[in-house]
């Protein structure tokens, strides 16, 4: 009762879900981009930044960092969880990995909105 309250208790239905979701939105950026590229062999510096300007672009680039965020979060989780048996190097793990999805989100977007 306490891990639900404070929300500590995980559910793995909501993590497999969060996973195919992600998943999702990272096919369907790769199949994008691809695309884009396949279709635009003459490729110009002018082109692929008026690509990444369009508000629509950003929003969707956003969600692929975010969707990296919790893909890998979900995976390292389960990963340390399943192999690495003792609490504090496990949660040292834990805790890298998240500062390091952390930080890469916040630069991600620094870099796709100028700020």
């Amino acid at each position: 009762m306490v891990d639900q309250i404070t929300g500590f208790s995980r559910s793995g239905l909501y993590d497999w879900v969060m996973q195919r979701v992600s998943a999702v939105v990272l096919s369907l950026y790769t199949v994008f981009i691809i695309g884009y590229l396949l279709f635009n062999p003459d490729l110009t510096y002018d082109q692929w930044s008026g690509l990444f300007e369009a508000t629509w672009m950003r929003i969707f680039s956003l969600m692929v960092f975010l969707s990296i965020g919790v893909h890998s979060w979900i995976g390292l989780w389960s990963i340390s969880t399943d192999y690495i048996k003792a609490s504090g190097l496990r949660f040292l793990f834990q805790s890298l990995c998240g500062l390091t999805m952390f930080v890469y989100v916040v630069w991600g977007i620094q870099v796709l909105w100028g700020l």
